[in-house]
């Protein structure tokens, strides 16, 4: 507090609340900080920085969460994708359906392997693939579908599953945003031929860099991916086919292991947050996540809500100390890295409407109550018109 001429003058930062962050990572929770430098102490002091047991063992650990037989760790969720799809023998001249609302990576990885995206919309409500949008896109040439379990909220995957099934299609399920999102009671990422997850600081189950897993029931994927990552070696100095280094840092491995056993909570605790800003923000100012499927779940990765003036409400959010972000501005159709697909403004309307109408709003476990109520308070002023 400062003093002028007498009088009692309040500083900004005594009078301007803190900033609502996007999100919190690992270095606000002391606790858990002092937990996960003590085990990568454990392996710097070991020297085991590539593979090994710490990789072994979250490769059990994350199996068993994913009720899944495999799960192989790789160097990012990109990463992940790709290897399923190499290691099902997708290449040039397949087809593989991904849905244009989504990360350019889910695309990407089908372009690494020579095959080809063919990119497809989304239903508005809940900005997912669908079983009827995928059959429509369907030819000779598709051999197989990525679900995108984006922002934590499921796929209906039982139609998809039964079609794919029915035509001999290969489902490779992206759940890179939704660790532990659970449908039909089981969890994402074991229900196709393989789920492909990322481990990037931000996501649900985040490490300190970059890295990914794929599950999976089939033992021969599994063996393909372990090979592809890692040069084609099967055992030292035997290399059955041409690959790369694609592995999972042991470090990396380390800090998962813990992070793991607390993903339970803060999962659940993201739903809570999820509901509670549902309810909050249930005014008419914008348009709310739509409710999960009664087989579905939504973990929250990201909080998305739909308004007409997005980019008007982003700066009355900025001017009121709400962080934001856009996922994704651009759909993967209209990016400059597929316009060889020749596909135009108006190809895919559901997703581009979602491109310039979407917001997300911070969401994390430890999101307080008072933060919910400050995020609400400033979207209910909101004027649109």
């Amino acid at each position: 507090m400062n003093s002028h001429n007498g009088s009692s003058v309040l500083t900004p930062s005594e009078t301007t609340p803190a900033r609502v962050p996007f999100t919190r990572l690992d270095n606000a929770d002391p606790e858990l900080l002092a937990e996960l430098l003590e085990v990568v102490a454990d392996v710097a002091a070991n020297a085991a920085f590539t593979l090994g047991e710490a990789v072994e063992a979250f490769e059990r650990e994350f199996a068993a969460w994913c009720n899944s037989a495999h799960a192989v760790g790789v160097s990012s969720g990109t990463a992940a994708l790709e290897l399923a799809l190499r290691g099902l023998g997708i290449g040039p001249g397949d087809e593989v359906i991904v849905p244009t609302n989504s990360f350019i990576a889910t695309a990407e990885a089908v372009s690494a392997t020579g095959a080809t995206p063919v990119l497809v919309d989304v239903d508005e409500q809940t900005a997912l693939l669908t079983a009827a949008i995928a059959e429509q896109a369907f030819t000779p040439r598709t051999r197989c579908v990525i679900p995108v379990h984006l922002y934590g909220r499921t796929v209906e995957m039982g139609p998809l599953l039964e079609l794919c099934a029915k035509r001999g299609i290969f489902v490779v399920e992206d759940a890179c945003q939704a660790h532990g999102a659970r449908y039909r009671d089981r969890p994402v990422g074991s229900l196709g031929d393989a789920g492909c997850f990322s481990f990037y600081p931000t996501k649900n189950l985040g490490a300190w860099g970059d890295g990914g897993a794929v599950v999976t029931n089939d033992s021969n994927l599994a063996a393909q991916v372990r090979l592809l990552r890692s040069h084609g070696e099967a055992t030292r100095h035997n290399h059955e086919l041409p690959a790369r280094t694609d592995r999972l840092d042991a470090l990396q491995a380390a800090i998962l292991r813990v992070k793991l056993e607390r993903l339970d909570d803060a999962n659940e605790r993201r739903r809570n947050a999820g509901a509670l800003l549902s309810a909050a923000l249930d005014q008419g100012n914008v348009t709310v996540p739509a409710a999960a499927a009664a087989d579905g779940d939504h973990v929250f990765h990201l909080f998305v809500v739909r308004s007409p003036a997005r980019d008007r409400l982003r700066e009355h959010l900025d001017a009121n100390g709400i962080s934001n972000a856009i996922h994704y501005p651009t759909p993967i159709h209209l990016q400059p890295a597929y316009a060889g697909l020749g596909m135009k403004q108006g190809s895919l309307p559901n997703a581009e409407r979602l491109a310039v109408e979407s917001c997300s709003l911070p969401i994390f476990p430890t999101i307080e109550e008072r933060e919910i109520e400050r995020i609400a308070t400033a979207v209910a002023g909101f004027v649109a018109a």
